[in-house]
C-alpha cells in the first residue's frame, strides 16, 4: 500500500497513542516524578512520530531511513524510561499504564524495523529522485515479477520451477 501522507502510516499513528498516553500518563495527579524525567519522557515520546513525519517528508529513502532508526531510538530511550520508573516505589500505582506504554513502544519499534528492513531492499531512492523513466521501470519489474508469479501457478504442484510457492 501506498500512503501519501504520514498521518495515514499506522506506524505513526501507534507513535502519536503513545505520546498521548505517555502526556496523560504525566499530566495527571498520580504522577509523582521530577520535572527533569517528566521532561525527557515527553520529549523522547514525541519524538517518536516527529521523526517519522520528517522522514516521511524529506523526500528520498536513504533520509527517511536515517530518520526511522532516529525515531526507534526514541521508541527505546521511552522504554528505558519507563522500565526505570516501573522499578521506582514511588510509580506502583501507575503500573498498569507503564505496562501498556511499554507494549505501545515496544510496538513501534517492531513496526520501524519493519519498515526500514523492508527500504533498505528496494531500488527505490525516493520520491525526490522519480522521474517518469524510474517510475516507469520500477512498475515495469512489478509487472514482470508478478506475471512470472501468475506462470508458476499454472505449472503443476511439485514442479522444479514452482519452488518458493504453496
Amino acid at each position: 500500500m501506498t500512503y501519501s501522507r504520514f498521518e495515514e502510516l499506522p506506524v505513526w499513528q501507534e507513535a502519536i497513542r503513545l505520546a498521548d498516553g505517555v502526556y496523560d500518563m504525566t499530566e495527571g495527579r498520580d504522577w509523582r516524578g521530577s520535572r527533569s524525567l517528566r521532561d525527557q519522557l515527553e520529549r523522547a515520546a514525541l519524538s517518536v512520530s516527529n521523526n517519522i513525519a520528517e522522514g516521511f517528508e524529506r523526500g528520498t529513502t536513504n533520509e527517511l531511513l536515517a530518520f526511522l532508526y532516529i525515531a526507534r531510538g526514541s521508541a527505546g530511550e521511552v522504554r528505558s524510561m519507563l522500565c526505570f520508573i516501573e522499578r521506582r516505589g514511588a510509580f506502583a500505582h501507575l503500573k498498569s499504564e507503564i505496562s501498556d506504554l511499554k507494549s505501545i513502544a515496544e510496538s513501534c519499534s517492531r513496526q520501524l524495523r519493519a519498515w526500514a528492513d523492508h527500504l533498505q531492499n528496494t531500488d527505490i531512492k525516493g520520491q525526490r529522485h522519480l522521474t517518469e523513466k524510474t517510475r516507469q521501470h520500477y512498475h515495469t519489474k512489478q509487472e514482470a515479477a508478478a506475471f512470472q508469479e501468475e506462470l508458476k501457478a499454472q505449472l503443476p504442484p511439485g514442479h522444479p520451477l514452482r519452488k518458493g510457492r504453496s
